[in-house]
């Protein structure tokens, strides 16, 4: 059944949230780790494995429950965005538009159960954001460099792919030029293919096949080489039975190749100083987590929630990989995928409203596409003014 824009629109946002969900009590633990303390996460009834210690310890945080991370904020505030301009973004939004999102409108943060800035809860290489911008007044187009690599710009980039509908080049063009305001390198390239990604799911018809070749056809360096791997490992390994700790093992020792974090990701005292090619602008190395989350999705023939749990079950990063995964399916599947219970349990726990934030997002969208397409009839038709003469004259 071919889905609506507006389905779309709500299997992609709910995606995003319910990996982010998913995946957030059990971040930064390892696969093994959490295959001891959990078994299998499955649920987002499911108990931070942070929420015993003293508050200070976790940083006044809670998680478990369905409460989402700054991975779905931030999508928010970037749809937000859109609202507000109901045009194509560059570096300049970045500047204006986000940072006024972060730092400067009140929301509720669920993390912190009070409303405040958002900016209290992000990570410093999100934080730098206002750094750059706000407080060093830097060119736009610049305000990436310097920034710690990371996944941080392609976890929130979604949107870029829904405003690109169907254009997956579209789409990783206007990412690569909004989230050079973030990040650079590999990251920035992860935010481009995260975005082409999207926008390739909204292809009629289209499979998570297709969805990777799309990426594949715009993705650079190790990025590139580090998806054309783990997609490799997946279908290899897909329909053979293999277990998701094989798969999960299998997995790691390819991104092993362009990543060198593994399972140690926590940041403390012990790593000050220490020489590390990790978090640095490298053309041969990639995030893990699309590449792990393209993976699961196609070692799952795109299932949706088992792509998730796959993911998230993995460990380390695994709220983002959550997301990136339940985006992309999401889109691919439309509203179908939305469990109600799901739904709604994430509303209550974030007070948020997922399903209207979906449809303003669709409306802002509709719109947007309709200028597109009159400002392509209007240029198809400019070109064809001067193609005509030089073809009579050809003849």
């Amino acid at each position: 059944m071919t889905q609506t824009l507006q389905s779309r629109v709500r299997g992609m946002l709910h995606g995003i949230a319910l990996g982010d969900a998913l995946g957030a009590p059990v971040e930064k633990l390892s696969a093994a780790q959490i295959r001891e303390r959990y078994g299998r996460v499955t649920s987002v009834m499911t108990r931070w494995h942070k929420m015993d210690l003293p508050p200070e310890q976790r940083n006044h945080r809670v998680r478990g429950d369905g409460i989402v991370t700054d991975d779905t904020l931030m999508t928010l505030a970037l749809m937000d965005i859109y609202g507000d301009v109901k045009r194509h973004l560059d570096a300049w939004d970045m500047a204006d538009g986000m940072v006024r999102q972060i730092a400067w409108i009140p929301r509720w943060v669920p993390e912190l159960q009070r409303e405040t800035m958002l900016i209290d809860r992000l990570f410093y290489p999100e934080k730098w954001i206002f750094q750059r911008h706000q407080l060093a007044n830097c060119d736009p187009r610049q305000g990436g460099i310097g920034n710690m690599v990371n996944c941080g710009a392609a976890m929130y980039i979604a949107p870029i792919g829904v405003v690109n509908a169907a254009d997956p080049k579209a789409a990783y063009d206007e990412a690569i030029a909004f989230a050079s305001g973030h990040q650079e390198s590999y990251g920035l390239e992860a935010a481009g293919v995260m975005a082409a990604a999207v926008a390739a799911a909204f292809v009629p018809r289209s499979s998570i096949d297709s969805i990777v070749e799309a990426v594949l056809g715009l993705a650079k360096d190790g990025t590139r080489d580090a998806i054309l791997d783990i997609a490799e490992l997946a279908r290899r390994l897909r329909g053979t039975g293999a277990d998701h700790e094989t798969v999960c093992d299998a997995f790691h020792v390819a991104i092993g190749r362009y990543s060198v974090m593994g399972d140690d990701v926590n940041h403390s005292i012990g790593k000050v100083g220490r020489q590390t090619d990790a978090y640095r602008p490298s053309r041969l190395q990639a995030i893990e987590e699309l590449p792990l989350a393209l993976g699961f999705c196609l070692f799952n023939d795109g299932d949706f929630r088992t792509s998730i749990e796959d993911g998230i079950n993995s460990g380390r990063d695994t709220d983002s990989i959550g997301v990136m995964a339940g985006a992309i399916l999401g889109a691919m599947h439309g509203e179908s995928i939305i469990v109600a219970d799901d739904r709604r349990q994430i509303d209550a726990a974030n007070r948020v409203d997922l399903t209207k934030s979906a449809d303003a997002f669709a409306r802002t969208v509709t719109t947007m596409l309709g200028a597109d397409r009159a400002t392509s009839a209007s240029r198809d038709a400019a070109r064809a003014f001067l193609i005509e003469p030089a073809q009579a004259l050809a003849s």
